[in-house]
């Protein structure tokens, strides 16, 4: 494999860091890298906000599901999805505009993501290792007065940045499925889908059906019916009714 490649496979999640600060070139290489991204119709549909104010990444760390590893980041980028810059210059010269709906909102979600997972691989060949922080899609009313974001802007995600511990670089990197449960060929095979305990089973070891019921339970538990779940769902549909009736 290529050390481009190699990168992608070695890569994984960094929530501890040294104290050492990230140095203001190797920043710029990574916020330039991530506006080499794709994006829809050349538009660049997003924004980073780079969170340098120690008090609203203390905040974050809260508001972010209590993760208190935020605020210790030697740099926090927020991707927005934005639509405000080209729909201000839309009614500025077109005399017929139709306002931002849940399509717009989409693709520049989509915009934002691509950018950010370049910042990521930038940052990951300079040593420097990342974690996404979907979080930053509860408490949206919270999020949107306290980064003061303009209607048609909204967070999509959130990365932490930062030189990994020598326990984090040692720590394994939890095991991805296997291509063949996730790539289908032309169409959908519902059915493949549908053995998930095999797939489990396969990941990680889970080969006892009681085992495995409690694992399910618990993961569950911990994910799907969790507060943070229900509280990020909320947002999102504050999300679309702001982003759609503005």
């Amino acid at each position: 494999m290529n050390s481009v490649v190699d990168g992608l496979w070695q890569r994984k999640s960094a929530r501890a860091y040294e104290t050492r600060e990230i140095r203001a070139e190797e920043k710029r290489v990574i916020l330039n890298a991530a506006l080499q991204a794709p994006t829809a119709g050349n538009m660049t549909l997003y924004t980073i906000l780079n969170i340098t104010d120690p008090n609203i990444k203390k905040r974050l760390a809260v508001t972010c599901d209590n993760q208190p590893f935020i605020a210790k980041a030697p740099m926090v980028l927020i991707f927005c999805a934005d639509y405000y810059r080209w729909y201000q210059l839309f009614k500025r010269h077109v005399h017929a505009v139709r306002p931002p709906a849940e399509g717009d909102l989409l693709l520049a979600n989509a915009d934002a993501l691509i950018a950010a997972q370049n910042a990521v691989i930038a940052a990951e060949s300079l040593g420097i290792g990342s974690c996404y922080i979907g979080d930053i899609l509860e408490n949206y009313e919270i999020h949107r007065d306290l980064l003061k974001l303009p209607t048609h802007v909204v967070p999509a995600c959130m990365l932490c940045f930062g030189y990994p511990t020598e326990q984090e670089k040692k720590r394994e990197k939890p095991k991805r499925f296997m291509l063949e449960d996730i790539v289908h060929e032309n169409c959908y095979h519902q059915e493949a889908s549908e053995r998930m305990e095999d797939m489990l089973a396969a990941r990680g070891g889970i080969a006892d059906s009681k085992k495995l019921d409690e694992w399910v339970q618990r993961f569950c538990d911990r994910k799907w019916n969790s507060d943070f779940s229900k509280e990020m769902s909320r947002s999102c549909a504050e999300i679309v009714r702001d982003w759609c009736t503005k």
